[in-house]
């Protein structure tokens, strides 16, 4: 399978350009970056710390869409929507990791499905995704005596709060629930706030360091308390996952996919 990766730069591009190279079965398509960008015509191989490969990145993605079979994109909302209107021309596979996407992103993303397989998850990690499905099941069999907290942290670079794979979380809390996480979330608080509403979903964020990725659901009750916890040590289980999800799709329909359908949970 030709894989290409877009924003194959960044520290999870060459993640993900590495997990393509190290896939049975799988070459690597190409690699695109930005305009300006100081890895344009760089030997994607010698980018991340290998042989040459005799492929330059390159800033036309569309060029790497036609070549490849399937493009990963964990990289910008702005530039995903754009990745998402050449999937749905080309008919390629897109698989999307990236994080920080409004409803409108989203929607963009729904639209393209129409004619293209997308795989879009907010972590490809194989264990966070299973702790959204026991988040789900968890939920479903504590009742509302139970208040949920979900605590994040990640190194100081990240730039959205609460981090897509928090949000996941929320969502599978609030789906094991029956109600809509808008209608019950808290992202933060600050100053008096009152007693916690019975029902709420709350979020903390921290940010410090090198942290990969710790991800936190509390279920708090009077008397006891049940935490599911993961914790990433290395983004190479993101990008393996996302190689995973890319091959999984292939001779599937057009329709917006998500890892959970990946690994059948």
């Amino acid at each position: 399978m030709k894989i290409g990766i877009v924003g194959c730069a960044g520290r999870m591009g060459k993640m993900l350009v590495n997990a393509v190279l190290d896939a049975e079965g799988c070459t690597l398509a190409g690699g695109t970056e930005r305009q300006g960008s100081d890895a344009l015509g760089r030997d994607l191989g010698e980018l991340v710390g290998r042989d040459p490969l005799g492929v330059p990145v390159e800033s036309d993605a569309e060029a790497v869409f036609r070549r490849a079979g399937a493009i990963i994109d964990f990289t910008a909302p702005a530039a995903t929507r754009i990745h998402a209107e050449l999937a749905a021309r080309s008919g390629r596979i897109l698989v999307v990791g990236t994080t920080g996407m409004s409803a409108e992103d989203e929607a963009c993303l729904r639209e393209a499905a129409k004619r293209a397989a997308i795989v879009y998850a907010p972590n490809f990690s194989v264990g966070v995704n299973l702790l959204m499905a026991l988040t789900e099941r968890a939920a479903a069999i504590l009742a509302d005596d139970y208040d949920i907290e979900i605590v994040e942290m990640h190194h100081r670079h990240k730039v959205d709060a609460p981090s897509g794979t928090a949000l996941g979380l929320g969502r599978a809390a609030a789906l094991g629930r029956a109600v809509a996480l808008d209608g019950v979330w808290c992202k933060s608080r600050d100053g008096h706030t009152g007693a916690r509403p019975a029902g709420q979903i709350g979020f903390a964020t921290l940010r410090g360091g090198d942290v990969v990725g710790d991800h936190t659901v509390m279920f708090a009750a009077e008397g006891e308390r049940v935490e599911l916890t993961h914790k990433a040590s290395n983004r190479a289980v993101f990008a393996k996952g996302a190689v995973r999800a890319a091959r999984w799709a292939k001779g599937k329909p057009p329709g917006l996919y998500s890892m959970r359908d990946v690994l059948g949970l």
